[in-house]
């Protein structure tokens, strides 16, 4: 596996275990806007 395919997988995790811990904080407005970038970085592995 390529290590540029591994830094959008790992970009994709940390995007999705940020928004998962503020929004169990109530930070929803945060918490959507790491999972639209994680949405982002996941485009680049299609």
């Amino acid at each position: 596996m390529p290590l540029a395919r591994i830094s959008w997988i790992v970009t994709i995790a940390i995007c999705g275990l940020a928004a998962l811990i503020l929004l169990l904080n109530g930070y929803s407005g945060y918490a959507g806007l790491l999972v639209a970038v994680g949405a982002a970085a996941a485009v680049n592995l299609l």
